[in-house]
């Protein structure tokens, strides 16, 4: 059985442990705050931008854009990773990383280049470990402040690698906040940019009409002004997406970091005072042994 001082330190030690864990959810909670109304104020925008690109590519030629054509043969892929800089988040890098690992070997399978673009310590140092190629590394930019410039240039990489045949097909992997206790991975392709699809109105006697854009210049010259913009705009909102979900994670983890501190805190507590009384009785022994020796 431990002894008292042991206990003592432990349960001392534990406590000290609580308050960094609970100092750390409370930052991850006022992080959070801001990240989400970053989020939830882009998501509109980024919607409402697929639709108007949806609708522009129904009146655009087939060969409108070469951001719009897939490679006839497919030799090197690109992953852009989203992860933290940070760890003690649960579950969140590592769910990312392995959406990211099993992209990865069926991609090889099928005897196809795959490098990568991090976004992230925690996906970079996994590609290193791993020894898979990196071909941009974007650090301190998950989790943090960051602006649309982070996008625009990362995606404009993109962009020249995949028309000047560094690339054939570009996908990103990010995390997906649909709340607090969820924030699976989910994995896009942005090059060449999927068919676009608009929703289909139900037509009946309550609904009116469906907008229709009009269009100056011509559909193809507007939609090559815009189909970069929206690969921008699908980094930008992966990277909102992770942040929030990066956040909500650390939170959630050191939530349940606490309440197992408070755990630990109890049954130390139990353990010193099942000690105490032990050491208490011992003495009590000694004392009554000793009386009784002096009687005889």
């Amino acid at each position: 059985m431990a002894t008292l001082k042991e206990v003592q330190s432990k349960i001392t030690s534990v406590k000290k442990t609580k308050q960094i864990t609970k100092a750390m959810n409370m930052v991850a909670t006022s992080r959070l705050r801001g990240a989400q109304t970053a989020m939830e104020a882009f998501r509109p925008y980024a919607e409402k931008f697929s639709e108007v690109l949806g609708n522009i590519a129904d009146k655009a030629g087939d060969d409108a854009s070469p951001l719009l054509t897939p490679r006839e043969e497919v030799n090197k892929v690109n992953i852009v990773l989203m992860t933290s800089d940070r760890g003690l988040c649960g579950g969140f890098n590592f769910n990312l990383i392995e959406a990211a690992e099993k992209l990865m070997k069926e991609k090889l399978s099928q005897g196809i280049d795959v490098s990568f673009t991090n976004f992230g310590k925690k996906g970079r140092d996994w590609c290193r470990n791993n020894k898979v190629q990196i071909t941009r590394e974007y650090l301190g930019v998950v989790g943090g402040k960051f602006g649309f410039n982070v996008a625009s240039t990362s995606g404009q990489e993109l962009i020249d690698g995949f028309l000047d045949g560094s690339f054939d097909e570009v996908y990103v992997i990010l995390a997906n906040f649909q709340g607090m206790a969820a924030q699976p991975p989910v994995v896009k392709q942005l090059l060449p940019i999927p068919i676009i699809e608009t929703a289909d109105a139900e037509i009946d006697d309550d609904t009116s009409y469906i907008a229709e854009h009009i269009i100056e210049p011509s559909p193809d010259e507007l939609l090559n002004e815009m189909l970069p913009k929206n690969i921008f705009i699908q980094i930008y909102n992966g990277l909102l997406e992770t942040s929030t979900s990066e956040h909500a994670a650390r939170m959630k983890a050191m939530d349940n970091a606490t309440k197992a501190c408070n755990d630990m805190i109890e049954n130390l507590t139990l353990a010193y005072n099942k000690a105490r009384q032990a050491a208490i009785t011992m003495e009590l022994m000694d004392i009554i042994g000793g009386a009784e020796a002096l009687k005889g």
